[in-house]
């Protein structure tokens, strides 16, 4: 395809993942499989549309538009990416199809797990979507193991934000189904899984700051005050404007992280920059909304307190700004 195809695809798979979320952002697993989204990185042979992380990338920004509840992140976003890491082999291949169609929920672990003898130990903490998964997979030493959910300790981890669900996993010697060993070297795979994770948060957070832009605009347009729109008032342009600048400079950090990742290419500044700078403009920009939508916009109605706990959650999993920036200081020692 060629770069405006591409452009002309997206289009069209973010018109269909809105109108979907729209109807419902609580969005059940089975709807997800049934919209293909699940298997989107699957290769064709294995029953996946074969494509990128640049067509996951355009559903994690839809559902962080919409606030969206649906386990996509952890069973299929990181588990796809987690078993493109993978060596080749027949279980690797049933999992690939499993995410497909729906027939496993998968969740990729990442912790101090230690793999010896066919037995797991170690534990994690703000796992997504590890509750209601039927396997996980735990990443320790030179692979990822295989393990039921039975043989596991997976505890609802409740956080501030209700629109993710997040669990501590904990593993005592649990029954090891099988192990499978990283392509490539453990350390760079393991890497790559935690910039993709990082960049998956960032597509998230600019979706939502998408989002309270709009709504922020919309509503500044049709509030009255003096008798005339308050989005006339040059403090408030000036507040709109800053909301713009945050939303512009994350698309830019963002698309250039989603390239990297979807090109294999070493995606570790690209990552660091866009969830340091996208996640704090998130929180920014939520924070903004609330105060420009007046007393509104500190009820329960309004719905904006939903984006501003995802906004400050985000911000804060998979490394705060301030760890992101300690990655790439030190890329330059």
């Amino acid at each position: 395809m060629a770069a405006n195809e591409f452009a002309e695809f997206h289009d069209e798979l973010r018109s269909v993942a809105g109108e979907l979320l729209a109807k419902d952002r609580e969005v059940g697993w089975a709807v997800l499989v049934d919209a293909g989204w699940t298997g989107l990185e699957v290769p064709e042979q294995l029953g996946g549309a074969g494509a990128t992380f640049g067509e996951t990338a355009v559903i994690l920004d839809q559902i962080g538009r919409a606030a969206g509840t649906a386990g996509y992140l952890g069973c299929a976003a990181l588990v796809v990416g987690l078993l493109n890491q993978l060596q080749h082999s027949r279980l690797r291949d049933e999992l690939f199809s499993a995410v497909a169609d729906g027939s496993s929920r998968l969740c990729a672990v990442a912790g101090d797990f230690v793999i010896d003898g066919g037995r797991a130990t170690g534990h994690a903490e703000f796992v997504a979507d590890a509750v209601g998964a039927d396997r996980l997979l735990l990443i320790g030493g030179s692979g990822v193991a295989v393990v039921a959910s039975a043989a596991l300790t997976v505890r609802a981890q409740p956080v501030a934000d209700e629109t993710r669900r997040l669990a501590t996993v904990t593993a005592d010697a649990a029954e090891i189904d099988e192990v499978l060993p990283f392509a490539g070297a453990p350390t760079a795979a393991i890497r790559a899984f935690q910039d993709r994770a990082a960049v998956a948060l960032a597509c998230d957070s600019l979706g939502l700051a998408e989002q309270m832009l709009t709504a922020t605009v919309d509503y500044v347009k049709m509030r009255h005050q003096f008798g005339r729109p308050i989005g006339s008032f040059q403090a408030v342009k000036h507040a709109c404007a800053d909301m713009l600048v945050a939303v512009e400079v994350s698309r830019q950090l963002v698309a250039q992280a989603v390239a990297a990742v979807s090109d294999n290419a070493d995606a570790g500044v690209a990552a660091a920059m866009a969830k340091s700078y996208t996640c704090s403009a998130a929180v920014d920009v939520a924070g903004k909304a609330m105060q420009l939508h007046g007393g509104i916009g500190y009820t329960w109605e309004s719905g904006i307190h939903t984006y501003l706990k995802r906004a400050a959650l985000n911000r804060s999993l998979l490394g705060s700004p301030a760890a992101q920036r300690k990655i790439l200081a030190q890329r330059y020692r």
